[in-house]
């Protein structure tokens, strides 16, 4: 189904870059499809490229209907705001990037409410920090028709989960979730940012991750490769809205066919090589001291005295990592680092970290 991409990065500025997956530079093939685009006004509905891409989404993800939107942040927002009325609630775990990272975008421009579970081993559960559970999220779920209470109007869950350092949601919790949802009248929003590394990783088909979700937003410019853009997917009536609501906050794009021509390109060759940047990722887990099953993608979060310190020294020896916190780098693999990139990047930062200098105690593997 899909092919490799063999051209390999379109440019290499020496340094081994590990801090996001969004740094991938589209490849010269990538952008050869670019060039070649068929364009149109997709504002119109008449850019051809576009059209086809959100028909391929939304097939591979067993939905009606999708929608090309410039960011993950937007996908996101206007997927919450589909499901959810302003002054209702949008449940999430406490680490989700949806009411973390998106700038309290649900509040701020749709007045809608929201609320956090600890999940994982901050809640006191099992498995790690981010990981779902449906009873948890459930046992937390206010009621329609209570007019003490702001009603939950919908649930959102984040596969694979950033801050929980690219875990693989469980199939099983996911489906419990989403079964329990139907006879409550609570929607289910997708943050599928990584859903393409998830389901590599875990062998489950798009199409089965999607029928678990009423609207989801799945990201193309990070493991993927693509420049920009992400694809919201969800029923006809709901992309319909959805259209109204890009154009709204400002995303109503033109002759977008040149970068919806990068995502099929991304679709079509980097898909199942995804599983080099699992493989590289464990690599460097073994490399540094961390327990290789905890980690299930393309992240490895590694607890060390001071981070500040430990980025300032990699990157003088052209090595450049995440800061997650005070004491934690985060490192990911990606299309744009290859073995040799791994294998530079392991040798600095075990240097540094086994000197002592650097290194903070490392916790439990969870």
């Amino acid at each position: 189904m899909y092919g490799i991409d063999t051209d390999g990065p379109a440019d290499n500025s020496g340094a081994v870059d590990l801090r996001s997956d969004t740094l991938t530079r589209p490849t010269a093939g990538m952008r050869r499809a670019m060039a070649e685009a068929e364009v149109g006004d997709d504002v119109y509905r008449e850019d051809p490229t576009v059209n086809a891409l959100e028909e391929r989404v939304a097939a591979l993800f067993g939905h009606e209907a999708a929608l090309f939107v410039p960011s993950g942040t937007m996908g996101n927002q206007i997927g919450l705001r589909l499901v959810c009325e302003p002054g209702q609630e949008v449940l999430g775990d406490a680490d989700a990037h949806v009411l973390t990272y998106e700038m309290g975008a649900a509040a701020s421009l749709f007045g809608l409410s929201s609320r956090t579970v600890v999940s994982g081993n901050g809640g006191g559960g099992s498995g790690a920090a981010g990981r779902l559970s449906a009873d948890q999220l459930i046992a937390q779920v206010r009621p329609h028709g209570d007019w003490h209470l702001t009603a939950t109007a919908a649930i959102a869950v984040e596969n694979t989960h950033n801050r929980g350092g690219g875990l693989v949601q469980p199939f099983e919790e996911l489906e419990k979730l989403f079964t329990w949802s139907r006879g409550a009248g609570v929607a289910v929003h997708l943050d599928g940012a990584r859903i393409w590394n998830a389901s590599v990783a875990s062998g489950v088909p798009l199409a089965a991750y999607g029928r678990l979700a009423d609207t989801a937003s799945v990201c193309l410019s990070k493991g993927l490769g693509a420049p920009i853009g992400s694809v919201l997917v969800a029923g006809a009536e709901r992309i319909a809205a959805g259209r109204l609501w890009r154009k709204r906050l400002g995303g109503g794009m033109r002759q977008v066919g040149v970068l919806a021509a990068a995502a099929e390109y991304a679709l079509d060759h980097h898909v199942e090589r995804l599983a080099e940047d699992h493989e590289h990722a464990k690599l460097l887990a073994e490399r540094l001291g961390v327990d290789p099953a905890t980690v299930e993608t393309n992240m490895v979060a590694v607890d060390v005295a001071e981070a500040p310190l430990v980025a300032e020294a990699a990157k003088a020896q052209g090595v450049l990592v995440g800061q997650v916190s005070a004491r934690r780098i985060r490192l990911v693999t990606h299309l744009d680092v290859d073995r040799a990139g791994v294998e530079r990047a392991a040798k600095v930062l075990s240097t540094l970290l086994s000197s002592g200098q650097h290194r903070g105690q490392q916790p439990s593997p969870a």
